[in-house]
């Protein structure tokens, strides 16, 4: 692999050619005060956009109260989660292209007036749309804040505020539903979208004034509209698919398999279209650097296994422990904790120990994937304080990594693909997620079913009609409060002091089951996470560079 110095042309675009308008000098210094300022509407605009996508899950059950619609309300959050990955890998692109100041400030205006509009929304459907166009928005913001930091600091230094930008994302995590609560019951689900206006406004005039502006080439390359057009095509339908399947529609339905074969076909033309592009929009040559490639590929791993804690570790909690609702969900809280301070603690250790992102990478992903073999370790006789720990050990091993991948990817390119680059570590991690999230999610019913055959007892078998039974076995969430299980419990209510000890029998079994299949369902994160530090142990360290030219800079393309 060839190295280029600080300084030295930009790499080739992935049909061979150059890179094009995005062709620039490697990182120019900017003012102190300049870079302060801009770094803190960076984090101020981030919190926004990542906030939203947690922070109305408190306030559905009001949204639904006044707007109806609730075989709908998934869909304002999925809405808002594929409309932002999809624009990630775009938006990245094109401000490689055209600049990163006017997309971001764009972004921003677009995020505000649509929270505006979305806040005004008086049918569920008005809801559902504007919240897709408010992703859109949020989706480049949170894309073009990592990529700006490469704008901001030399690779040297990117490691600390990379952490710092992650840890932030991190932390709207868990202040989101608590925020959403508070405002809905004091003021109204109207004003969790409205409070974006007043915190949003002043961004914009930070960044009209500070933002620096892109050392980008006079010449004007043209929008490669086709590519945009089939990289939609290749993202949107295969994620509405997952989304989709095993809620509305089977997963073996024409309408979702349909989907996932769009999204398929159009990978295909997208692969040959962008090969032959003059300025593509996604300069395929960043993938034949090895550190590039390797790094997505173990992102996408992160991705797989991070959404299996942010889902089933709930479940566990309820289902399992017998915790409510409320205090369930504020059991991920340890977890994004221990994600804000491993990211931190991570960027920090990159800028101030030389840079070692295959060692911290090594370090991070083992620490994630003890906390996740410990999880599916866990039994129903598990003790709330151990299983605390397990998820924060977790969550604090997947919070190293965000930074660590960053960085690598970072510097591996030349600055005229920095953003396509960067914004392509957030891509593949969400789609690991969103890809996992399916999987993980028809696994362990079928797990869930299979191990009710041992665990739920005979006589409760006898007593239990089958279809109540496969009702519950198709459905594990039911078992935490559905209206199955309470049909179930009343069913023996009525029978005496043989029906409790029934109830008590099926109620023991039903957990147990549950049980296995989260332990199954963890050991399959599990193995997806090893499969990312096996591969992390082949990515080549490439030294940071810091304010001047070096030796050794990044790999040419």
């Amino acid at each position: 692999m060839k190295e280029q110095a600080a300084g030295a042309p930009a790499g080739e675009g992935g049909a061979g050619r150059p890179a094009g308008p995005g062709a620039t000098a490697e990182f120019v210094s900017l003012p102190r005060r300049q870079v302060l300022l801009t770094m803190g509407g960076l984090m101020l605009a981030l919190f926004l956009a990542a906030l939203d996508q947690t922070v109305v899950g408190t306030a559905m059950p009001r949204i639904v109260g006044d707007l109806g619609g609730f075989d709908k309300f998934t869909w304002i959050t999925s809405a808002y989660i594929v409309a932002s990955t999809t624009v990630v890998p775009i938006v990245g692109r094109l401000s490689d292209l055209y600049g990163r100041k006017l997309f971001y400030i764009l972004a921003i205006v677009i995020f505000l007036v649509t929270s505006v509009l979305a806040g005004f929304s008086q049918t569920m459907n008005q809801l559902i749309f504007f919240r897709a166009l408010q992703g859109i928005g949020g989706g480049a913001i949170m894309a073009l804040a990592f990529v700006s930091i490469g704008d901001l600091f030399p690779p040297a230094e990117r490691g600390k505020y990379q952490g710092i930008i992650s840890a932030v994302f991190g932390l709207s995590s868990v202040i989101g539903p608590t925020l959403g609560g508070f405002i809905t019951d004091n003021i109204s689900w109207h004003w969790v979208f409205f409070i974006n206006l007043p915190l949003g406004i002043p961004i914009v005039a930070l960044f009209v004034k500070y933002f620096p502006s892109s050392h980008i080439s006079a010449r004007k390359a043209p929008l490669d509209i086709p590519g945009v057009v089939l990289l939609i095509l290749s993202i949107v339908p295969v994620m509405l698919g997952l989304s989709m399947g095993g809620v509305q529609y089977e997963w073996s339905s024409p309408i979702v398999i349909g989907l996932v074969a769009i999204s398929a076909v159009a990978v295909v033309l997208f692969i040959i279209v962008e090969s032959r592009a003059k300025d593509p929009i996604m300069p395929l040559g960043i993938y034949k650097n090895p550190v590039v490639s390797l790094s997505l590929l173990i992102m996408f791993c992160v991705g797989f296994g991070m959404f299996g804690g942010i889902v089933f570790v709930p479940l566990y909690f309820q289902g399992v422990l017998g915790a409510s609702a409320t205090s369930s969900g504020s059991f991920l809280t340890p977890m994004m904790l221990g994600v804000v301070f491993g990211a931190a603690l991570s960027g920090q250790a990159l800028s101030r120990f030389g840079g070692r992102y295959r060692l911290q990478g090594l370090v991070g992903l083992s620490i994630m994937a003890t906390g996740i073999f410990l999880l599916s370790r866990m039994t129903p006789d598990t003790s709330y304080g151990l299983a605390v720990l397990n998820i924060i050990l977790m969550g604090f091993g997947m919070g190293t990594t965000f930074p660590t991948f960053t960085i690598a990817v970072q510097n591996a390119v030349p600055h005229s693909f920095l953003g396509v680059a960067t914004s392509a570590t957030q891509f593949y991690r969400s789609i690991g997620g969103s890809l996992g999230l399916a999987i993980l999610g028809a696994y362990m019913t079928n797990r869930f079913t299979a191990h009710l055959a041992d665990t739920l007892s005979p006589a409760v078998r006898e007593a239990v009609p089958a279809e109540q039974i496969s009702e519950i076995a198709g459905n594990p969430q039911a078992m935490v409060g559905g209206n199955a299980l309470a049909a179930l419990q009343e069913r023996f209510a009525g029978a005496g002091p043989q029906g409790a000890e029934l109830a008590q029998q099926m109620l023991t079994g039903l957990r147990l089951g549950l049980s296995h299949a989260i332990s199954d369902v963890f050991t399959v994160s599990l193995a997806t996470v090893v499969v990312g530090l096996f591969l992390t142990y082949f990515i080549k360290e490439v030294p940071l560079r810091g304010r001047g030219p070096v030796s050794g800079g990044h790999a040419e393309i």
